[in-house]
């Protein structure tokens, strides 16, 4: 009996050659987007002492209660967590390595986080996010202009059905006060709450505004707005936020109900959402949070940021987008046969490499038959011919593969021209 096939892990998908295409094409774009805005990129380990994410994130969150995969490192018996979103991560490294000394700091991430959900579409128990973080800033200057980039991904992306939603929380202690306010109205409606939300009551009872039950919908719409407790400095900052927008021609939607799932954000939050996607509508999400950085052992630093989660994002240029795979196929693929013609092949085949030339040479033994096969399955453009003959005389057969004209003889250097010129 054969050894039992392994399989990999649920919710922790392979992403295989004939997606990665996109995969690169996203992420150059995403990385050309970034620079132009003038954010720098870090990178962080996927591992994180699991104390990060509990005084960051918050204890009574799905995420620390449900979602994180935590586990005891057996040589020193630390608690390590991977990392379940990168904004702590982000601040943790910022902190550690003194980077505010000089200044505020733009900084972007790329790269895979773990959650443990229910997997399905558009939701992974390993997923990707990018993220942006904008340290030391203040202003809701600098929230806008974290919508105003977004905005402008997504026109580049011709991502059309996508929706801003936007909101403020308020400061730790108005939310203490509209806490209070949401416990005792919650409390008079306790028989009809879900046992999520009976959880949340006393622990995290602006999390029940979130809920997505739909027998709760009404008795949420309800509730008491946090808008309407704001604190001063947090209703002008809201104020002049929806100013700057509208002032950018950004339409959005007020949702009082929008709270996110972390328990660090404050003021400003957002989301861009679309219809596109069923129940994971949601691919940006952000907003500020001012006291992260003290929390986490360093200056008080206010700060910005959002994280999208690529493999929605990728879901939805499928359905809507205009971005273009980067190619994968080998444009070239060298068939040879007889004496000399396979070190031939390799000389030729670096030469066209030099030109940024895509190319693939047959390997291993095989008839003029089987290689050709093997050409027309890597989908190459062009299978190039080498025999005893092309090498004496110099010229080689080039043949399209996919009905681009008729096979023709060409020297190397006219191969190069050929190529240069598509």
């Amino acid at each position: 009996m054969g050894q039992q096939k392994l399989q990999g892990i649920r919710g922790m998908n392979d992403i295989l050659p004939q997606n990665s295409g996109l995969w690169a094409a996203l992420e150059k774009e995403l990385r050309q987007w970034l620079v132009e805005y003038g954010y720098l990129e870090i990178r962080t380990p996927i591992v994180e002492d699991t104390a990060l994410f509990v005084r960051s994130i918050g204890e009574v969150t799905d995420i620390v209660e449900k979602e994180m995969y935590s586990f005891e490192d057996r040589l020193n018996h630390d608690s390590l967590t991977l990392r379940p979103e990168g904004t702590a991560s982000c601040v943790r490294s910022v902190i550690e390595h003194n980077l505010l000394y000089n200044g505020a700091q733009k900084l972007w991430y790329l790269g895979p986080m773990f959650r443990h959900e229910r997997p399905q579409k558009g939701r992974y128990r390993q997923f990707h996010q990018c993220g942006v973080e904008a340290l030391g800033f203040t202003g809701p200057d600098t929230d806008a202009e974290l919508i105003i980039m977004t905005h402008r991904l997504w026109q580049r992306l011709g991502l059309t059905h996508v929706n801003l939603e936007i909101n403020s929380i308020g400061s730790l202690e108005t939310r203490h006060a509209y806490r209070a306010q949401l416990i005792d109205y919650f409390s008079q409606h306790h028989e009809v709450l879900d046992e999520d939300s009976k959880r949340r009551l006393h622990t995290n009872p602006l999390r029940i505004l979130d809920s997505k039950n739909p027998d709760l919908l009404e008795l949420i719409q309800e509730a008491p707005k946090l808008l309407d407790v704001l604190d001063e400095y947090s209703r002008n900052h809201f104020t002049r936020l929806r100013e700057l927008l509208d002032s950018a021609g950004i339409s959005y939607i007020i949702n009082p109900r929008l709270v996110r799932g972390l328990d660090y954000y404050n003021a400003t939050v957002f989301e861009w959402t679309t219809t596109l996607l069923g129940a994971q509508s949601t691919i940006c999400g952000g907003g500020r949070y001012d006291r992260l950085v003290e929390q986490l052992g360093g200056k008080p630093t206010p700060a910005c940021g959002f994280a999208m989660g690529i493999e929605r994002l990728l879901v939805l240029i499928e359905e809507e987008g205009n971005l273009v795979s980067i190619p994968t196929e080998p444009q070239v693929y060298i068939i040879h046969q007889g004496t000399g013609t396979l070190e031939a092949a390799f000389k030729i085949a670096e030469t066209l490499r030099d030109y940024q030339i895509r190319v693939l040479v047959y390997s291993g033994e095989g008839g003029f038959k089987n290689q050709m096969k093997r050409a027309d399955q890597s989908q190459a453009h062009f299978a190039l011919i080498i025999g005893e003959n092309e090498l004496s005389s110099g010229q080689f057969a080039l043949k399209p593969l996919r009905g681009q004209g008729a096979q023709q003889l060409l020297s190397q250097s006219q191969l190069i021209d050929f190529f240069n010129e598509k």
